[in-house]
Formats: C-alpha cells, structure tokens, sequence
C-alpha cells in the first residue's frame, strides 16, 4: 500500500510534483519516487510489502515509453506475470505493481483493466499518445482523487497532495454539504472539496489533450440464482473464500488480522491460521452504558482459534483529544463514530505488524445488516392499501419520537425507495432546510438523487437485493472502505480485505434472498459455510459493530467540547437557533438526536481543519458542482 500522485499540464514543474509526493509521507515512508516529462509527470510514495530491496516506482516497460505508478496490491500478479513473460516481456523486479505496464503494452487500457485481480489504485503514462490514464479497482478499496481545469489534470491518492499542488483552493462542494448531512459521508463522485473528486469505483479516467473520458469498465450487480441450494452454496463459498484469503497473504512483511465479535472477521481469521501463527487485534471503550463491548467476545474467539491477541482500550478523553488529527486523516469528513476507533485499531496494530486483513464487504456481499430483515418484517403493509398506509404514515408522524411503534408504522407507509438510502439518513430534507436556509433556496440536489439509479436498475430484484445494491454502490465505499483506508495510513499500515474480491462477489450475487436473510438470522448462507471452522458459538453470534458509547459521551465527557464546536463561531453559516435547539433538546424528543449533533461535529472539525477561520465558502460553482465527468 502506497500512495500516487500526478498531473498532466504544461503549466506545472517538478518541484511542484515534489511536493504532492511528501506530503503523503503516511501512505509511503519506505521509499519516494518521481518521473518527470515536462508535461506530465507521476509520484510515488511506498510502503515496502513485496520484494523489499526492488520494487521502486515509477515502473516502466521494455521501451520506456509506457510508465506507470500503483498503490494497491494485484493479488494475481504471479500468473499475469507468467503470461507475459511468456509472451516476451521482460521484468526488473518482483514486484507486482510492475505488471501494469506489461499489460498496457500487450493490449492498452481496456486490457490492463480486464486483467487485474485486487485493490489498486493505478496512473499510467503513454509518453507515445501523451494520454493519462488512471484506474480505481473494482470495489473501491483504494481512493484516487482528482481536479480538471484549465491547467490540465491533477490526480493523488490524498487530498492533501491536491492541496499541496497549489491547484486546488479550498472551498466547500455545497452539493456535497447537503449530502453528507443526509448520508453522514460525501458520496461518489463528489468530496466536500469543492472542483475535487472521486475517480468512481470500476471506472478509468482518460485524459488527452484538455479531454476527460470516464469509463466504467465492470459493474457490480446481483443476479440470484434459485437453483442453489444451501449447501451447495455454503461448499463454494467456503471454497472461494478461504482461496481469496490465501491470496490477500501475499506479503514479505508480518501479517495479522483485526478480530471482532461477528463472523466476518472471525472466518479471515480461522482461515489465516491454517498457514500461520498469528497476531489479532481488537478494541474496547472501557465502560459498558448501555453498549455492548466486544472484547470479550473476540478474546473467546482468539482462544478457540489459537492466534496472539492484542487488546486497546479507548477513552473519552483519548477519543477528544485525537479527534481533530483524526479528521485531518480522513480529509473528506465521514460521522462515522467507528471510524476513530479504527483509527486506535491501526496505531496498535503497527506496533506489531505491517499488513492487516479485515472482514470489510462481508455485509455488503452476503447480507449483514440486522435492516436487511426489514423487507420481511415490513410484508404485512403490502396487504394494505396504498391510501390507508400513507394515512398512517402521516399520523405516525405526530406521535413522539419514542414512542414504541412509530418508526415501524411511518418505514410501513413507505416505498422501499423512499425508506431506504443505506445504513445511515441522518437529517431529513426539511430539517436540513432548517439548518442551512440559504443553501435550500440554491436547491440543491435532494438525497433520492444519489440512490435512484441504483433502485432504477433493480426493479425485478427481491428487497434486499437491492438494498445491497445501493450499499454496495454508496455505503460501501463512501463510508465503509474510506474509514478503513484513511485510518490505516494514518499509521502507514496497508488493510486488505478479502471478501472484496470479484470472485468472491461473483459467487454471492447468485445467493437467493432465502439464503440471506432467514432461519432467524442474516448472512445464513457466509454462516453455513463457515461452520466446519469455527464453533457454533461464533458462528451465529449476532453483528455489533464498534458499539462506541457515543451517545453517553456526548452527554457527558464530550459535552463542553461538542457545544464548543457547534457555536456559531465555528459553524458561522449555519441557522444557530436550528443548532441550538437540536442541542437543547430534551432526550427522546429528536429522533437520532446523537447522530446529528456527531454528524455536526465532524463537519464543524473538518471545516476548522482545512477552511480556517473563513465561513463556508462555496466555491466559485455553488452547488452545480455536482458532477464530474460522464461516464462513457
């Protein structure tokens, strides 16, 4: 794991490139490199993980005309290596990152894409077209980041590095703002950056000559296949699964795993041990209120499958005092309150390790999240016409937030569509137009926009189907994959994550919906597989997650601090009173009342971090900053 950077530009030098590399000294500390061509140019910052003493990039082919860079690991690197060795090619190295410009070489673009098998995030050079080209793998898992304007192109793994090219003023994507207060991440394409964004998961980026041509080259569906049956299914993704790990093991640096309490993380690790002894790594919060603490379930699964088992256990003091270096460390803001406690995660993992695996996807593949049951809780509405269930959705509304049964009658009245955006919907449309009336009057693109296309082209699938759909196209690698990336580079520790591999995805898109959420439980199917390696005890454990005791901290320890920060002083644009309300509420009055303030937290951190003192600026577009290059 590593970190590129780049531009093409006659507008731009190499000192400037020099910058951009070290200031992603996190992603990269082993090693820097950087080619220059006067009007293009590709930087390097590099976590050694394979072949150690070789392995420095930029990498090029035979001619040097074709030069590349590659952050990531290309887990089937051996036997397109082979291939090309076969067909003539010849290597410098062991590294894997040195078989994209063989590939491009042998078949361009479209080529190089078809190929690789694991997360990367990949620029190339053709110095005989003078065409750029960058890469973002299949899922996600790896971020590239970019800016187009009159200059040329710019592209880095950090936002930092953009910064850093002096190329990119700092401005809120208004857009952007609306959204995150929606969804508590930014969703693809779009940063809270505004002229920054994400080059999309499963596409390329072509760039010739001041022209922009984005490409998706794969596309994540599901298509259930109800022939299968469960054990049948179970075989094959026990099969493909512990193949897939295998893989994700590739590495000349020491190994371990994060271990929670759930089955995903479980099953890397029982997996992992049948090649090695091996080091695991959990995180705790001290105190129970209310939560529960995961730490004593992985110690018993660490027990059972014999690994070293290392523990940390996190504060509120702690917590607060790193938080704003954390939010530096995202650079887009996610009010993900886990994603700190990944961060502790990765800071003591690195103390003993170099390369961790981890069970991110595992949700999103097979169906984990405890919502995915809801379809089938919901069913009873469906006899109920559509007049009469609106009807009780709207009297719902009246009733107070907690009383018992509102929320189920008010998801009832609705459309999967309208209920569903993924795993978080932090404000709503009209609180959000409380919060930031001037931005409401610019009509900003509303939430059902980042989700539609994906409901669009899942009409004939079952619910939850499509509920992983939309995760897998926005939860996923908005918030799931990002908090996973950018905390574990805070620390310059390469995660990888072996259920976010295509052939692993290919097998559980054909799960029938009967094989995902049933016999009481979610991931029925990932559970069955799974019960010839780990006892029925983890086996059927229920998720938790990180239950971070936010709720009580914001109440107690993080009060002063979170009041603070959501003064008007450091939230100069926002409605105080609609603030100041949502703060002064008495408990059980406001719905997620301690996901909202967090989720203002967060943004009123980041603004601080990056935007200074200067109010929410939004950039010389407003919000038709919305989209960036079309996909082809």
């Amino acid at each position: 794991m590593c970190g590129v950077c780049g531009f093409a530009s006659s507008q731009f030098d190499k000192a400037g490139l020099d910058r951009m590399v070290d200031t992603m000294i996190h992603r990269g500390p082993d090693d820097r490199g950087v080619a220059y061509f006067g009007s293009a140019g590709l930087g390097f910052r590099r976590l050694s993980i394979l072949d150690l003493r070789g392995g420095h990039q930029p990498m090029s082919g035979e001619d040097q005309q074709i030069v590349s860079v590659t952050n990531g690991e290309i887990y089937n690197y051996r036997q397109l290596r082979d291939a090309l060795e076969a067909q003539g090619h010849l290597f410098r190295s062991d590294s894997d990152a040195e078989v994209v410009p063989h590939l491009y070489e042998q078949g361009g673009i479209d080529h190089v894409v078809r190929q690789l098998r694991g997360m990367f995030a990949v620029a190339i050079w053709d110095r005989r077209t003078n065409t750029m080209h960058l890469i973002r793998d299949h899922f996600g898992i790896k971020p590239l980041y970019y800016t187009v304007g009159s200059e040329g192109l710019f592209f880095a793994s950090d936002i930092r590095s953009l910064l850093a090219s002096g190329r990119v003023e700092p401005a809120v994507n208004a857009n952007a703002l609306w959204h995150y207060l929606t969804f508590q991440y930014v969703p693809d394409p779009q940063t809270m950056f505004a002229g920054v964004w994400k080059l999309p998961p499963d596409h390329y980026l072509s760039w010739h000559d001041h022209h922009v041509e984005l490409t998706r080259y794969w596309a994540m569906s599901y298509d259930p296949d109800p022939h299968f049956t469960l054990p049948e299914l179970a075989e094959a993704i026990h099969h493909t699964l512990k193949d897939s790990v295998a893989r994700h093991m590739m590495s000349d640096v020491p190994r371990g795993a994060y271990l929670s309490s759930g089955i995903d993380s479980s099953a890397v690790v029982a997996f992992l041990r049948q090649h090695q002894e091996l080091d695991t790594f959990s995180i705790g919060f001290g105190t129970n209120h209310g939560e529960i603490d995961e730490l004593d379930f992985a110690r018993e699964t660490s027990q059972i499958l014999g690994t070293r088992h290392h523990e940390v256990v996190v504060g509120a003091e702690e917590y607060q005092d790193l938080l704003p270096q954390i939010i530096v460390s995202q650079e887009d803001p996610v009010a993900d309150p886990s994603a700190p406690a990944l961060y502790f995660l990765a800071r003591e993992a690195r103390r003993h390790v170099t390369v961790v695996l981890s069970g991110e996807g595992a949700d999103e593949l097979f169906a984990g999240y405890p919502i995915y049951a809801e379809p089938s809780a919901l069913r009873l509405f469906d006899y109920i016409p559509r007049g009469l269930r609106r009807a009780l959705g709207q009297a719902a509304q009246i009733l107070p937030p907690q009383m018992k049964g509102r929320g189920f009658l008010i998801r009832g009245s609705q459309r999967l569509e309208e209920r569903y955006l993924g795993n978080a919907k932090i404000f709503s449309e009209a609180e959000k137009a409380e919060l930031l009336p001037w931005l409401n009057a610019q009509k900003p693109d509303p939430y059902w926009t980042v989700t539609a296309p994906y409901y669009q082209k899942t009409e004939n699938l079952d619910p939850v189907s499509r509920m992983q759909m939309v995760d897998g196209h926005t939860w996923l690698p908005g918030d799931i994959l990002m908090k996973a990336d950018k905390m574990s580079m805070a620390h310059s520790l390469e995660l990888r994550v072996p259920f976010l591999d295509v052939e692993v995805f290919q097998l559980a898109a054909r799960i029938p919906a009967a094989f995902k959420v049933g016999q009481g439980t979610t991931k029925l199917a990932l559970r069955k597989a799974m019960a010839r390696e780990l006892p029925p005890a983890v086996q059927h454990r229920p998720k938790l997650g990180f239950p971070i005791p936010i709720r009580h901290w914001l109440k107690n320890q993080l009060r002063d601090f979170s009041n603070d920060m959501l003064s008007s002083a450091n939230l100069p644009q926002f409605n105080r009173r609609a603030v100041q309300s949502l703060l002064n509420a008495a408990p059980g009055t406001v719905f997620n009342q301690d996901r909202k303030v967090w989720t203002l937290l967060v943004f009123s951190l980041w603004h601080q971090q990056f935007m200074g003192s200067q109010a929410v600026n939004l950039g010389r577009e407003g919000v038709a900053n919305g989209h960036g290059a079309t996909p082809t």
